[in-house]
């Protein structure tokens, strides 16, 4: 799959545009809208909002944090190994402070990511800043020629690059689990 990123200031635009891609073919989690103005992504039908915790570091930051305090546990718990110290005092000190120091890094790493916009969406910050909207398309090789007919059909939008997309069985996961959903819980 490949993303494609478009940019627009006008949500009832990507509203329609939305729409007409589902009606194509692409599936409702293949597109994505990030925005700064969440409420008014919300009041539009067909717009399907990042979660806000995706918009963030947050994920690659509890990442890095958990191995980096993996480091430290591994470290402290070498310590004891190599050391008389637990003869003295036990090994219960050296678990205790290993598993703090990994929770503790761990929680550091994500409160460092919360605060830092997701790797994919930094060169879009100027552009939300602004007040504009990126639409986000994940597709298919298949589904290319519904794409490049949709652009040009909407001159307005602006064509703003591609990148990795979401794999493609977690697409079909979150399909899945819209349609079992909808059908057996109307």
């Amino acid at each position: 799959m490949k993303r494609h990123y478009f940019i627009s200031d006008d949500l009832d635009d990507l509203d329609h545009i939305e729409q007409e891609l589902e009606d194509r073919g692409i599936s409702k989690p293949q597109i994505h809208v990030l925005s700064k103005d969440d409420l008014g992504v919300e009041s539009h039908k067909h717009l399907h909002n990042i979660e806000s915790v995706f918009k963030q570091n947050v994920v690659h930051g509890m990442i890095i944090g958990a191995l980096l305090g993996l480091l430290a546990a591994v470290l402290v718990l070498a310590i004891g190994f190599l050391t008389p110290l637990p003869e003295t005092f036990t090994w219960t000190p050296f678990y205790f402070l290993a598993v703090v120091l990994f929770g503790f890094i761990t929680w550091s790493g994500g409160f460092y990511g919360i605060q830092t916009p997701h790797k994919d969406f930094k060169r879009f910050q100027k552009d939300l800043d602004s007040g504009k909207h990126i639409f986000i398309v994940d597709v298919e090789p298949s589904q290319e020629e519904i794409l490049k007919q949709m652009g040009a059909k909407h001159v307005e939008l602006v064509d703003a690059g591609t990148g990795d997309a979401t794999p493609r069985w977690i697409v079909r996961s979150q399909q899945n689990i819209k349609d079992i959903t909808s059908t057996t819980f109307p």
